[in-house]
């Protein structure tokens, strides 16, 4: 494989991009960055009382270890940090930088493929409906021990779509030459495979 190589693969949230994301670049051997967990410790710090702004320009490795992060309180402030551009911007050089980093990588997230790296050489975008979005979250949440029902997740996945689609700044949205990749009727396995043949599709390319 050439270096750096970068696989940018964005989508809605619980669409199965972070699962995906880790199978691909195990994989082909190829470091993986979430970039949801860096809007999504920025937001756990703003709602610590911190200026989301100040938490951005001043994130460390550290924050990305919080164990916090996964919960839907967290979940709901990352998309609200994530229209601040200033807080985009702060985060943009962080992403690029491990984008074309020595040996290749992966990165998940919103605007991989649109913002972050319209350069990429292999784009992919995993989405999924909202009600089975939803199931998928709620099974998530349950298996965290969080107290939740099927129409409270669902209302906030729609939220959190409306909000991420609808921003000013970088919206989630496919890139022009990215893949699309259903992953409603696909269970892990076949999403997975399905991606995997999509990447050797485009290097073969």
């Amino acid at each position: 494989m050439m270096s750096p190589f970068t696989i940018a693969i964005d989508g809605p949230a619980a669409a199965g991009k972070g699962t995906i994301s880790k199978a691909v670049a195990a994989h082909f051997d190829l470091a993986h960055l979430d970039t949801g967990l860096l809007y999504r410790a920025v937001g756990a710090r703003m709602l610590q009382g911190e200026d989301p702004i100040a938490a951005a320009q001043t994130l460390a490795a550290g924050d990305l270890e919080n164990p916090d992060l996964r919960t839907a309180d967290v979940a709901q402030a990352a998309s609200k940090v994530a229209v601040i551009p200033e807080v985009r911007a702060s985060l943009l050089d962080f992403q690029r930088a491990f984008a074309r980093r020595s040996g290749g990588a992966v990165l998940d997230g919103r605007d991989i493929g649109t913002v972050i790296c319209p350069q990429a050489e292999v784009k992919l975008f995993v989405t999924a409906s909202p009600e089975v979005r939803a199931t998928r979250r709620l099974a998530e949440l349950s298996d965290n021990g969080f107290k939740t029902d099927f129409e409270t997740v669902l209302a906030d996945v729609k939220a959190r779509d409306d909000r991420d689609m609808n921003r000013a700044d970088a919206p989630l949205r496919p890139a022009e030459d990215a893949v699309i990749i259903d992953t409603s009727d696909l269970d892990v396995e076949a999403a997975i495979a399905a991606a995997v043949a999509a990447v050797d599709a485009r290097r073969r390319a």
